[in-house]
């Protein structure tokens, strides 16, 4: 059946988002009194949100000053995003190759909206995407099958039409769990856990791959 539509994550799919993440956690730590965090630990816990990540950082028991913290951390990114981030390699040109085949493109992630629209927007990736999904757009998150369903109503596109690519075991799970093709990425965030792990149905080495498949099959 003929694609009409795909989705990408954000972080670990599209752009290397991890440096600003991290500073903007510490910045946010060390403002509330708190030990900064080791940048890898960070990365690690990349995935549900920031201010999931946040959370989880505490192993889940948040100290009393955690609305403080998410605030602080709201603050200190509002500033960052977009400054450290960088696309990953081919990711504009298959983003092209893939829009002027007649694709449908949406970013659907769970970091806040209004972060990722400022990384799309200074990654000069804004301009591709018909639909973003934040985390907080929605009542849920992925690997929640409401997401990604979501999309496809809002597009008018039947599920069995659309794929979903990430980097994370959540993303496969989101995929699947939506009806959606399940398609990974190897060099993101997911946990330190290789994504083969996940057994999506797809796994492409670099987004050049992906633009190459879906476009051989049309």
């Amino acid at each position: 059946m003929k694609l009409q539509l795909i989705s990408f994550d954000l972080d670990g799919t599209l752009v290397d988002t991890a440096a600003e993440i991290a500073e903007a956690v510490n910045r946010a730590l060390v403002s509330c009194g708190h030990a900064p965090r080791a940048p890898d630990d960070i990365k690690r816990l990349i995935g549900a949100g920031a201010h999931e990540l946040m959370r989880r950082l505490f192993e889940g028991a948040p100290p009393p000053d955690i609305e403080a913290l998410l605030a602080s951390f709201d603050h200190h990114y509002a500033a960052l995003a977009g400054s450290i981030a960088r696309p990953y390699p081919g990711c504009a040109a298959a983003l092209t190759q893939l829009r002027d085949a007649g694709l449908q493109l949406a970013c659907v992630t769970n970091k806040e909206r209004a972060h990722a629209a400022r990384v799309l927007s200074a990654t000069a990736l804004d301009g591709y995407f018909t639909q973003l999904i934040g985390g907080d757009t929605l009542p849920w998150k992925k690997p929640d099958a409401r997401v990604l369903r979501h999309l496809a109503r809002q597009t008018g596109v039947a599920v069995e039409r659309c794929a979903h690519l990430g980097d994370s075991a959540t993303d496969v799970a989101a995929a699947r769990n939506a009806g959606f093709a399940a398609w990974a990425v190897p060099y993101g965030y997911n946990a330190g856990v290789p994504i083969e792990h996940a057994l999506p149905e797809r796994l492409f080495a670099t987004l050049a791959d992906v633009a190459q498949h879906v476009l051989c099959a049309r």
